[in-house]
């Protein structure tokens, strides 16, 4: 990806890489020197312990986007649930790359993720961010940007969530790595269920953070005793998901947990046109085939507490 970036700068293409401050140092702090090098700029957006909002040093940028010429006709914004690292694309020695979910997008919705960025660019650096539409307006092929994170007045994002789950009344199906959701939207969608919607969970049945994965247990078995199906795949599956009947489709960075819906800075799409509503459901049907389903059982003690603690600390995880 450097070698592909530095070409273009080198070539005079503007060429501007905005990395998340927790992300990269996660990351094992990646070099960006020849990218520096080669004329192109970098951003980098709340660093560790020197957060620019004072006692803000745990928030993170958790948008996911590639945009390429927007002011053009030809203009191209990728985005979706995957980070540039190698077990996305490559996976790692001995595992399999993870499973995820990404799309391409040209006309409208390139223009509004560009303003999008222009935002979170300034803020990176200093700067005062204009302020922006918590959802854009729906675009000339039925589709919405919709940003969410503490730059926003409302909790947008958790708000759709839960009215849809709300308003369901055939099928909500759900994509996610990490399930710990807030009570809000774990009531919203357990009624759903109760009332006869086919509710259908699919998230790995391990992923990449255990403490997560130990978190999730009193959500999963409140859905499954509601009616809900949680199916469990195996290696990892990083996509993020939220199909409601023929009507709604929500895909792109943010988790059904309370950091994403809260904390984080996320970037979704809503669709609305009932033939990318139905593709996104083929898309689950197909990654839900090589799953298992989930059998709820009554935790012991030790593993009550320990799930209690954790959600006690869920917006850390």
């Amino acid at each position: 990806m450097i070698d592909h970036l530095c070409a273009r700068a080198e070539r005079g293409v503007q060429v501007r890489l905005l990395l998340d401050g927790m992300g990269r140092l996660m990351a094992g702090h990646p070099s960006v020197k020849r990218l520096l090098a080669a004329g192109g700029e970098f951003a980098l957006f709340v660093p560790p312990l020197r957060s620019p909002l004072k006692g803000r040093s745990n928030l993170r940028d958790h948008r996911k986007l590639l945009i390429a010429d927007a002011s053009s006709a030809t203009g191209r914004l990728w985005c979706g649930g995957r980070n540039l690292a190698a077990e996305y694309f490559d996976g790692q020695p001995g595992a399999a790359a993870w499973r995820d979910l990404s799309f391409d997008l040209r006309g409208p919705l390139v223009l509004q993720a560009q303003a999008l960025f222009e935002h979170d660019w300034a803020f990176a650096r200093g700067q005062a961010p204009g302020r922006l539409q918590p959802v854009a307006p729906e675009s000339p092929d039925g589709a919405q940007l919709v940003a969410s994170g503490p730059d926003q007045t409302d909790d947008t994002l958790h708000a759709l969530l839960v009215t849809a789950a709300y308003r369901a009344r055939e099928r909500i199906v759900l994509a996610t790595p990490y399930f710990v959701p807030e009570p809000a939207l774990l009531m919203a969608l357990c009624m759903a269920a109760r009332r006869g919607v086919a509710v259908d969970l699919l998230m790995p049945a391990r992923s990449n953070h255990r403490l997560s994965d130990w978190a999730r247990g009193r959500a999963l078995r409140a859905l499954a005793e509601a009616g809900g199906r949680i199916w469990l795949v195996p290696g990892m599956m990083h996509a993020k998901l939220a199909v409601f009947d023929e009507v709604l489709a929500l895909a792109g960075s943010a988790n059904l947990d309370s950091r994403s819906l809260f904390l984080n800075y996320e970037l979704m799409f809503a669709f609305h046109r009932s033939a990318d509503v139905r593709r996104f459901s083929v898309w689950f049907d197909a990654e839900r085939s090589p799953s298992r389903a989930f059998v709820a059982k009554a935790p012991g003690l030790l593993r009550d507490v320990a799930e209690g603690m954790l959600l006690w600390l869920a917006f850390q995880l």
